[in-house]
């Protein structure tokens, strides 16, 4: 299978593919609906969203996103392959030969090291004998092909280069890769992993792209864990540990088990969690959201309980319920990580997860805990809780919490809903990307949902016109110019613009590029969407009105203008490609 069409697998749920043709309905882990192929009263067609396929009963034909494009749009693979990947944003450019060749080098330098790794983690005994006293099985070991990268003490320091060497693969490429790092005074390179532990990290598709190394000889001087530099391959801010492996187990279980390491997501899996994946060398990244939600909405964090570990976790709680994300936590013993429990007790880990709370609940427990004055508690509670329910996208949802928060900190609900009030009118930018712009522009009515949200959409864009580079700054104002067009809202004043400018300037600098280009093309469409949506309601609205003789406009008219903005409703999304190279 071609990188291609693993992008655009990996980018693309077939749930959202096939949907627009036929009305599906959940039936246990699969969907079903009436055949688009056939003419029939008793829904026959299944689909399968944790395989990413789907057959028809009645005309006895399945297959994949491919398969089923080729048959409604009549066209063959290629074709389909064009449709779906401008659907997934992937461009379907030809490779230049010499970037494939050393791409392709790159993978095989990386995957001739693994091999190696593996190889030497059967001559060391020690690190074999660490594994276990880990409780890390064979058979995971080798599901996971974690290896031993060999040095000092007892190796020389150019182990892997040597033996990379004699394969045929230079310096130059083993530096690009991260294997090895140049040495002061014209000496020699060196290996990068030493005397390590080493876990290959493998991109979504299943190839190893870089490694993390956990330091076996106790007593050294060296840090505890060292991770591949960034690469061309490796983007530390992209990549989830574990996701190329989990991506069925989070459809499944329906929910993403985010932990600390490489030992806490092998130690999971092998307890039967195969929904676990963990961020290497980073925090939890905007990138890493979107990934995690295309598969699921529902996130469980099991990080440490230590104050760094809680810290983590509330920027990533924060980060993810800015997305829509429902987010619990699980509450681990002092000291312990998923991966000494599952060791000590597995059912004891499985009950942990089990009792995992809102994130809400959780920070008002550990508040409880920290804070013994009443009062202290009351106004901590009003600064650090409070605004992770303003995150809450549902209002009913908000709801809930003012009471469990009135109830915790032993106060009214109306007191609860003062504060939250209060909170609301300060806010101009909220941290999460997804709520930056949380000004409402002049004229909006409060209770319009959809007006409001389509403003901060507009807002969020005209900010970014601001600050990016020229090149993308044009495409972005063409299209948003296009956009506003569509007419119902009021363009934003340079007051409203002022907060979100200086806090986006910040936010995208952290920000992968993709990730950007992604939110960017989310907010367009948002933007689009709402204000279409409006103007297909306010043309019914006349049609109806019309009928009733309550309006005196040409009905002519009224259904051209309905029919306009209908069809523009039914046009394709916004996708990476309107971003070009």
């Amino acid at each position: 299978m071609s990188d291609t069409v693993q992008q655009i697998k990996d980018k693309l749920n077939i749930i959202d593919v096939i949907s627009p043709y036929v009305e599906l309905h959940k039936a246990g882990k699969n969907f079903k609906g009436k055949s688009p192929f056939a003419a029939e009263k008793t829904p026959s067609f299944y689909v399968s969203p944790d395989r990413g396929m789907y057959y028809c009963f009645s005309t006895s034909q399945g297959g994949d996103i491919f398969n089923f494009v080729q048959v409604m749009e009549g066209v063959d693979f290629k074709g389909a392959l064009k449709i779906l990947a401008e659907k997934a944003g992937v461009e379907l450019v030809p490779e230049d030969p010499r970037k494939k060749t050393e791409r392709e080098k790159q993978l095989s330098a990386l995957e001739a090291a693994t091999i190696f790794y593996a190889d030497c983690l059967d001559k060391e005994k020690p690190a074999i004998e660490y594994l276990e006293k880990r409780g890390v099985l064979k058979e995971t070991i080798a599901k996971w092909r974690i290896g031993y990268a060999p040095g000092p003490p007892n190796h020389g320091w150019r182990e892997t280069k040597e033996f990379l060497n004699n394969k045929d693969f230079t310096d130059e490429l083993l530096l690009k890769v991260g294997l090895i790092k140049k040495a002061d005074s014209g000496k020699e390179p060196f290996d990068v992993f030493r005397d390590r532990i080493v876990f290959p990290l493998f991109d979504s598709g299943g190839k190893v792209v870089a490694f993390s190394g956990r330091i076996l000889t106790p007593g050294s001087e060296a840090p505890k864990y060292v991770n591949s530099p960034e690469t061309e391959l490796y983007k530390k801010s992209e990549l989830l540990y574990g996701y190329d492996r989990a991506k069925t187990g989070i459809r499944n279980l329906n929910f993403s088990l985010i932990v600390e390491g490489q030992f806490d997501v092998v130690m999971c899996h092998q307890a039967g969690y195969s929904n676990t994946v963990a961020v290497s060398g980073t925090a939890l990244t905007l990138h890493h959201a979107q990934l995690l939600e295309r598969l699921s909405d529902k996130v469980v964090l099991a990080l440490d309980a230590d104050r760094a570990g809680i810290s983590a976790m509330k920027k990533a709680a924060q980060l993810m319920l800015g997305r829509g994300l429902d987010v619990k936590i699980a509450e681990m013993p002092l000291g312990k990580d998923p991966a000494d429990m599952i060791l000590e007790n597995k059912n004891s880990f499985k009950q942990v997860i089990g009792k995992s709370v809102h994130v809400i609940e959780f920070l008002l427990h550990v508040l409880r805990r920290e804070v013994e004055d009443d009062r202290s508690f009351k106004l901590k509670a009003r600064e650090e809780v409070l605004p992770f329910v303003l995150l809450l996208p549902s209002r009913i949802d908000q709801e809930h919490f003012v009471s469990k928060i009135a109830e915790a900190i032993k106060t009214t609900e109306e007191a609860v809903r003062f504060e939250l009030d209060r909170l609301r009118e300060k806010e101009t930018v909220k941290e999460s990307i997804s709520h930056v712009a949380s000004n409402e522009s002049k004229g909006v009515e409060k209770n319009d949902v959809n007006h409001n949200s389509a403003t901060k959409s507009l807002i969020f864009l005209r900010s970014a016109v601001e600050i990016l580079d020229s090149n993308i700054k044009n495409i972005i104002k063409k299209e948003v110019d296009a956009v506003v067009l569509i007419g119902g809202i009021v363009e934003p004043s340079k007051e409203d613009l002022a907060g979100v400018i200086f806090h986006l300037e910040q936010q995208f600098e952290k920000m992968p590029k993709l990730a950007l280009q992604e939110e960017i093309i989310s907010k367009l469409n948002h933007l689009k969407n709402n204000l279409t949506k409006g103007k297909v309601s306010e043309f019914r609205n006349k049609l109806l009105r019309i009928e009733n003789g309550q309006e005196e406009d040409s009905l002519e008219d009224v259904l051209n203008d309905l029919q306009k903005y209908e069809k523009i409703l039914k046009e394709n999304p916004y996708d990476i490609s309107m971003f070009g190279d």
